[in-house]
């Protein structure tokens, strides 16, 4: 009742025309190309040099980041904690009104 139906995969329709055979050509070697003048290498990557500002600026970019960091991780551990402490409050509640269902 499930199993599932694989398509088939349709035949070609009209005129198929067979492979067309390619042979082989003789190469003849013509006049060598000249050597290519040497050219001056460029350098790999351009040279980043640090001034002060731009270190300071890097520094209090990274102070950032582990700031901003910090703060949504405390946020979430947080979450985390008021979430628990709810749920144990929820727990002792529903556990103190089945024993006092009980006792009666």
């Amino acid at each position: 009742m499930l199993r599932p139906k694989l398509p088939t995969m349709p035949q070609p329709t009209g005129m198929v025309t067979p492979p067309a055979v390619v042979e082989p050509t003789a190469i003849t070697p013509g006049t060598p190309a000249p050597p290519p003048a040497p050219v001056a290498a460029a350098p790999s990557r351009p040279v980043v040099q640090l001034t002060p500002g731009t270190a300071l600026a890097l520094v209090g970019g990274g102070t950032a980041v582990v700031l901003v960091v910090g703060a949504v991780l405390v946020s979430m551990l947080l979450a985390v904690a008021v979430t628990a402490a709810s749920v144990a409050v929820c727990a002792l509640v529903v556990r103190s009104l089945i024993s006092a269902q009980h006792r009666r």
